[in-house]
């Protein structure tokens, strides 16, 4: 059985770069805690490898990733969720984002949730026509948790951010990078993989000192915000909604909710 997180390590005229996929297709790679271990321990080599110029981070399957698996954390008291499984995922998720080498996410399906969070610790996203990015949580009682808020609003600004934090709604690929949320669009799988290697080329080209010190720079602009992120979900997760919003989710009903 192949493992749910896959690491390979590429390199091309004397240049590396890695490719972590999610590797649970028939759950929409949906993350569990190990998956974040897994991810976490592959994020640490690249880190730690000079030689790799760039991290690539692909699903595998129909969608990139549909976020944090439900039956894994809907199962949580409101400690344990803000304790183990936000924590966990901001930190996981804060390592891609302040890696130094140029991280690119390849969106070939759908990016919700906790995988548009993943998608958002990039550098450059590139998406397939056919995908829709969004952040549905409020639509089961619960909020996104690992950081997703302050990044969307940090990259496609306050107003597109509570649309698409608010409403719930996904949007298509094409909105998408109307908004600046996408680098680039393609039409199919092998006009995907060609912008990537294009990028790729750019990428492994240049100077791997200027990169990661320019990725310092960026990453100032950012404050760290996780407790305060924590501290609201944990609120969230123990509201009547959220419960409600579980228990609809597994029923395959409508959720009722109360506000409470």
């Amino acid at each position: 059985m192949e493992p749910e997180i896959l690491f390979t390590r590429h390199e091309r005229h004397g240049a590396a770069w890695a490719e972590l996929t999610l590797n649970r297709p028939q759950k929409g790679n949906a993350l569990t805690l190990p998956m974040l271990d897994a991810i976490e321990a592959h994020v640490k080599t690249v880190a730690g490898d000079r030689a790799v110029r760039a991290l690539v981070i692909r699903g595998s399957g129909k969608f990139f990733c549909t976020g944090g698996d439900i039956t894994a954390w809907g199962a949580l008291s409101p400690r344990e969720m803000a304790q183990l499984w936000i924590h966990r995922g901001i930190d996981v998720i804060d390592r891609i984002a302040a890696l130094p080498q140029p991280v690119v996410a390849v969106i070939s399906g759908h990016a919700l949730g906790g995988g548009l969070e993943l998608a958002l610790a990039a550098d450059f996203r590139l998406g397939l026509r056919d995908a829709k990015l969004g952040a549905p949580e409020v639509c089961i009682g619960m909020i996104s948790g690992w950081g997703g808020v302050r990044r969307l609003a940090e990259n496609i600004g306050l107003p597109r951010a509570r649309e698409l934090t608010l409403l719930g709604a996904p949007i298509t690929a094409q909105h998408a990078l109307e908004w600046g949320l996408l680098t680039a669009v393609a039409e199919n799988g092998a006009a995907l993989e060609a912008e990537l290697d294009r990028m790729l080329e750019k990428l492994l080209a240049n100077a791997p000192l200027a990169m990661r010190e320019t990725k310092t720079l960026l990453a100032t602009m950012a404050l760290d915000l996780r407790h305060q992120h924590a501290a609201a979900v944990e609120t969230v997760a123990g509201s009547a909604d959220c419960a409600e919003g579980v228990a609809a989710f597994r029923e395959k009903r409508k959720p009722a909710f109360t506000g409470r």
